[in-house]
């Protein structure tokens, strides 16, 4: 009774906690997704409120949300073509890493245009502008060209891959179309295959048959004696020999 008591309350534990680390599992998985959703709503708005300023202000306040416009779109664009190429092409994780590596950079312009936005000195942000210009040039065009090597890379491995396909396709319709030859085929390989029975059974030697045996005869009977006894004839009006007189 006690063992039945353990072994129940042993599988009562496990349940609950197997049942405690989904929950965790759960409410984790749920909370990264919030987190996903709020950072993408985020950056949605902060998209749509720098478009904005660029179209809607002049000067200095819309060349700096152009430049950060610019450079968000480049890098958020290169790094999902990194990583939906990296998922078939194990080659582009080196390009993953070089591209982690310009992130960072672009991060931190991002961060200086982000707080020379605020800055009340527009004469001094002007006198700025041209360097961070050829900054964020520099690290948009290192973008662009991993991005576009990753894309051109993927079309020739496509086109290479339907090239291949398209030329096994029309051997195999070129082999399906080609009904007449299989018959004449068939018809030479069976001929084929007589012959080399015909010629392997001439060439083997064929055993002579073994004497039957001779039937054997009956016995024959011993010869006759020379001189048989002739046989005593009896009469009827004779006496039967008795035993006692016969010896």
């Amino acid at each position: 009774m006690e063992a039945a008591l353990i072994i129940f309350a042993l599988m009562l534990l496990m349940v609950v906690g197997l049942g405690a680390y989904l929950t965790v599992k759960a409410v984790g998985a749920a909370k990264r997704g919030v987190e996903r959703t709020v950072v993408q709503a985020r950056r949605t708005v902060e998209d749509t409120t720098l478009r904005a300023k660029s179209f809607g202000q002049v000067g200095v306040a819309g060349a700096l949300a152009q430049l950060r416009l610019d450079l968000r779109t480049s890098m958020r664009a290169t790094q999902q073509a990194l990583a939906d190429g990296a998922r078939t092409d194990a080659s582009l994780r080196e390009s993953l890493a070089l591209f982690e590596r310009l992130s960072a950079h672009g991060h931190e312009l991002d961060g200086e245009l982000k707080r020379l936005e605020q800055e009340p000195d527009k004469q001094r942000t002007a006198q700025l502008l041209p360097d961070l210009r050829e900054r964020a040039r520099q690290i948009i065009e290192a973008a662009d060209s991993l991005r576009w090597a990753a894309r051109d890379r993927a079309r020739r491995f496509a086109e290479d891959e339907l090239s291949l396909l398209s030329e096994q396709i029309e051997m195999e319709s070129g082999a399906l179309r080609d009904w007449s030859r299989e018959p004449v085929d068939d018809l030479a390989a069976a001929a084929a295959e007589w012959d080399a029975a015909q010629t392997a059974s001439a060439s083997s030697p064929t055993p002579e048959p073994e004497p039957e045996p001779a039937p054997k005869s009956a016995p024959t009977p011993p010869p006759a004696a020379l001189n048989p006894p002739t046989p005593t004839m009896q009469y009827p009006w004779q006496k039967t020999p008795r035993p006692e007189s016969a010896g």
